[in-house]
């Protein structure tokens, strides 16, 4: 196996995963936190780092039917939601492309001032 590769987000408020604490999202990518999954409360977001994806799946969920892909986390490999691949119905498609965190598998962490990553571009 090689040397696993991991991004770190360049946020002051981030979700990471709670076994291995690999940074996962930003906070600000947050479009509902009014989702209900396996284990509870979860949180539907745009964009998620340091996951991996697997097969997919048709699931029959509160919303409707729904082709879906589990989520995992790439360091741990622990799951930590889904993706949802395709909706069945008209007025469930804006969920297609977008990621389900468990509130169960991750922890909302504050990072530091002093650990923010600071570019500054030269002319």
């Amino acid at each position: 196996m090689g040397r696993l590769f991991v991004n770190y987000l360049d946020a002051k408020k981030i979700y990471v995963c709670t076994q291995c604490r690999t940074h996962l999202a930003n906070c600000s990518d947050i479009i509902s936190r009014t989702f209900q999954a396996r284990h509870g409360r979860a949180y539907l977001m745009n964009n998620v780092i340091n996951a991996y994806l697997g097969p997919v799946e048709e699931k029959m969920l509160l919303t409707g039917m729904h082709k879906t892909c589990d989520l995992f986390c790439k360091t741990c490999d622990t799951l930590i939601g889904w993706r949802y691949e395709e909706a069945y119905e008209e007025s469930e498609k804006y969920k297609e492309g977008k990621y389900i965190l468990e509130r169960a598998t991750i922890l909302k962490f504050t990072v530091p001032s002093e650990c923010l990553l600071t570019f500054q571009m030269t002319t």
